[in-house]
């Protein structure tokens, strides 16, 4: 139930909600599985007692056979039926397949409907995707073909002749016939019930036996079976035949572990794990998952937004593993992804940058912890995940860093303390990385950070140092030749796509949210955001989208042909080894972006209004 409510806490129109009414909604929520195409909402159906929320995937809105929205994660659908009590006016289906959260009208769940925030469907008509190709493309093989053999067991067996049967066939799991139907007994029941004590190895097989089984016919494509696994909360499915007799049982990490290695089936992976290998064993599937991904031509921000969305569950489900009497999961605590991961723009080699919050005051515990406390917990948090072989940042943004690793009041100082005074040291550097940043636990806490930095007064000397601290970062273009290169050392003739090419674009659009103080969204988003307010040009701020989508499509990849071939994921490339076409788009590239930080810095007080 955490992560339904901190989804639903980040999005509208439930992001003004108390943690009361949210656990209240997800309390409510079922998860539904639509294939592209499917339609979900019917033009002239009777009117809805239900909304829904997408939670991956993409839906489009439909007028009379012309689609006029496209709807992606985090957007609410349905709802104007609902308020209005009239049948649905425009029409929802699946524009890929996508995972919705299905909710009973809000109003009636909450104690505070009024800080429900409605709005209605845009009526423009929204860009085409650069690819109609749906993340579960590969995931309608049967699930059959992916089955590990039973190993059966009766109700008397005792427990200790389980586990060796069980050791013995190299599975995960038995089924045990009962006289009241089919159990299961999981190697995850083992460590939870055995291993502690609860139960003894000699107690028969019904004691530790779990039912009902969840069972999916042997026909069932590979997705249908996730969203199975993922609604019921198991990672174990019996497959059964035409006669509903057991031929087999499938895992969530089989499904990984094949040729179909689609984002959620790693996702459903990562929560299973209930020990810190077994979630390294998932997170080992993260790079083929991007390759693949990278294969099938999914563009590449939508590859960066899935993997942002596996590292939070990575992190997530280390809060899980790491948790203590003395640091629950839950409470006054907010970890923070900054950085790429928080504009869901990492790439597939991206260290994870972190930071933590917390409130002394809602701490769930009798004695709270110490700072130093806190800090240590969240070094062994963070020596976990590189256990999972996702990397810390090397130059110190971590949630074990004093300078990251802060209480909310400490917070709040250090960030008006920076937009206020920015000649101290490392003011310019330090709000830049906080306006890079996204609670994942705790949300309404760690909002804190920019919600500093859009109420504290962000004068003018303060954006014109930040400004100056921003475009201190150039393209790597000359006079003479088409691109300034390194010329000695390991990357001798080459240029880092990262730091020339995406940085520029990034630090700007970044001073851009931070001129408005609504530093939330992608890069993208931002710059649209600058040119709503005047800060760009429409044409420079598309200009400078087109530059940066280019880089990044390049520089994923880049990576990804490292990753392929077994090698260290880098951004750089030698301009000399790239084709001729490729060559000269980013040569525009990088001229285009200095031409419009040029503008930029010479016009930006005039544009400031």
């Amino acid at each position: 139930m955490q992560e339904f409510t901190d989804f639903l806490g980040a999005q509208a129109p439930f992001d003004d909600l108390d943690a009361g009414d949210l656990a209240a909604l997800a309390r409510h929520i079922q998860v539904e599985y639509f294939s592209e195409g499917t339609v979900i909402v019917a033009e002239g159906a009777p009117a809805l007692d239900h909304l829904y929320v997408v939670r991956s995937g993409a839906v489009e809105v439909v007028d009379r056979g012309r689609i006029v929205d496209q709807l992606g994660p985090g957007d609410t659908f349905g709802h104007i039926s609902v308020l209005t009590g009239l049948s649905p006016a425009l029409s929802v289906r699946a524009a890929e397949d996508a995972l919705c959260y299905r909710i009973p009208d809000p109003r009636t769940l909450v104690s505070h409907p009024e800080r429900l925030h409605f709005a209605h469907f845009g009526t423009m008509i929204s860009r085409q995707r650069l690819t109609r190709d749906g993340l579960l493309g590969k995931s309608q093989a049967p699930v059959s073909q992916y089955m590990r053999p039973v190993v059966w067991c009766s109700h008397s067996t005792p427990i200790r002749d389980v586990a060796l049967a069980i050791s013995d066939a190299d599975q995960s799991c038995a089924l045990v016939r009962l006289h009241e139907g089919l159990g299961i007994i999981t190697d995850q029941d083992f460590r939870r019930k055995v291993a502690t004590g609860r139960i003894s190895t000699d107690a028969p097989a019904r004691e530790l036996a779990t039912r009902p089984v969840i069972t999916v016919d042997a026909r069932t494509p590979l997705a249908t079976a996730f969203v199975q696994m993922v609604e019921s909360g198991v990672h174990h499915l019996v497959v059964a035949d035409d006669s509903e007799r057991p031929v087999g049982v499938v895992r969530a990490i089989d499904l990984a572990s094949v040729e179909v290695r689609d984002p959620l089936v790693i996702r459903s992976a990562i929560e299973s794990a209930a020990t810190i290998p077994e979630l390294a064993e998932a997170c080992s599937l993260i790079p083929a998952t991007a390759v693949e991904l990278h294969d099938n031509h999914v563009p590449a921000p939508h590859i960066g937004a899935l993997l942002a969305a596996v590292t939070d569950a990575v992190l997530h489900r280390l809060l899980a593993l790491t948790a203590t009497d003395a640091f629950p999961i839950a409470g006054g605590t907010s970890w923070l992804v900054l950085g790429s991961a928080a504009r869901h723009e990492p790439l597939p080699g991206s260290d994870v940058d972190t930071g933590l919050m917390w409130d002394t005051l809602l701490l769930s515990t009798e004695d709270p912890p110490s700072s130093a406390d806190i800090r240590a917990q969240a070094a062994k948090v963070l020596d976990a995940m590189e256990t999972c072989g996702l990397r810390r940042c090397p130059d110190g943004a971590n949630a074990d860093n004093p300078l990251f690793s802060r209480s909310r009041a400490s917070w709040t100082r250090a960030a008006q303390g920076w937009i206020t005074n920015p000649t101290q040291e490392g003011a310019l550097l330090l709000s830049s990385m906080v306006a890079d940043s996204r609670p994942i636990t705790a949300i309404t806490l760690g909002r804190t950070v920019t919600d500093t930095i859009r109420r504290t007064t962000r004068s003018t000397e303060f954006l014109s140092a930040l400004l100056h601290f921003t475009l201190s970062t150039k393209p790597p273009t000359g006079f003479v030749r088409d691109f300034v290169v390194e010329s000695s050392g390991e990357h001798r003739g080459g240029l880092d796509l990262k730091r020339g090419g995406l940085r520029p674009v990034v630090s700007l659009a970044r001073w851009l949210a931070m001129t408005s103080g609504e530093v939330h969204g992608t890069t993208p988003d931002r710059l649209r955001r600058g040119a709503a307010s005047g800060m760009l040009t429409d044409e420079e701020a598309e200009t400078l989208i087109g530059a940066f989508t280019d880089i990044y499509e390049l520089a994923i990849a880049q990576e990804i042909a490292a990753i392929r071939t077994g090698g260290t994921a880098s951004t750089w490339v030698t301009p000399k080894e790239l084709d001729m076409l490729t060559r000269r788009h980013l040569r525009e590239s990088f001229r285009v972006i200095a031409s419009v930080q040029n503008r930029v810095e010479a016009e930006w007080k005039s544009r400031l209004r």
